[in-house]
């Protein structure tokens, strides 16, 4: 959860936040390193007066001038690559979740069950028990084993809309007649936040995603009580 002045990301909650954090890190580095070197260059040049024709017409520094970039462009592409890879990499889920936008809440279906499926509207501001964010809690949580990989199957029903939840590393579009998918894995038990991230409307600031990761026992807890009020 972001709190109010902060600087950095969120704490990563899946593997793959990790790999993206890592890089961010990794291209803020190469981008800190050429900012200097470039207002170097430029102190030097406005502060010097001494020319030397070696510096002004040399073959040697325009081949580093012209090799050095290429280089810097394959160390930022190579590892982004390779997270853009582990981020489409779906192998295997335990656990299908379908996540239906409307304007202005999230419909979700497990498919793996049955009959168990519900809406999740936002909270009104006057219904907030204490603890709980305003425009960010919604009254039916998506739960999800904690450790598993789960699934999640992303469309709409009406405009375009877009399924993200920054600590998770996911962020998916939802297009109606559409059927988007994406993964991940919650390395660890807690309540994660997100919102629409496409602009869908009047009240596309009003429709949060919560996910709730829990040990798997819970979760099956959880899912047992939640066929049982469908039953009824």
């Amino acid at each position: 959860m972001a709190y109010p002045a902060q600087l950095g990301f969120q704490d990563a909650a899946s593997p793959v936040m990790e790999e993206l954090l890592h890089f961010h890190d990794h291209a803020l580095m190469i981008v800190f390193l050429i900012s200097t070197l470039v207002l170097y260059i430029i102190v030097a040049m406005v502060t010097t007066t001494l020319t030397d024709t070696y510096i002004l017409d040399s073959q040697e520094i325009e081949i580093v001038w012209t090799v050095l970039p290429a280089v810097i462009l394959i160390l930022i592409a190579l590892p982004s690559l390779r997270i853009l890879y582990l981020m489409d990499e779906i192998n295997d889920p335990h656990l299908t979740i379908k996540a239906i936008g409307h304007q202005w809440y999230w419909s979700y279906e497990y498919t793996d069950y049955e009959d168990l499926s519900f809406d999740s509207y936002m909270v009104p501001t006057q219904d907030l028990a204490p603890g709980q964010f305003r425009l960010l809690e919604t009254d039916h949580r998506m739960v999800v084993p904690m450790e598993s990989p789960v699934r999640v199957l992303v469309t709409a029903e009406d405009v375009l809309h877009s399924w993200a939840v920054p600590a998770l590393g996911v962020k998916m579009d939802a297009v109606p007649g559409r059927l988007n998918q994406t993964a991940f894995i919650a390395a660890r038990p807690g309540v994660y936040y997100g919102q629409c991230s496409e602009i869908c409307g009047a009240n596309h600031s009003f429709m949060p995603i919560v996910v709730e990761t829990v040990p798997l026992h819970h979760f099956e807890t959880w899912s047992s009580t939640m066929l049982e009020d469908a039953s009824l």
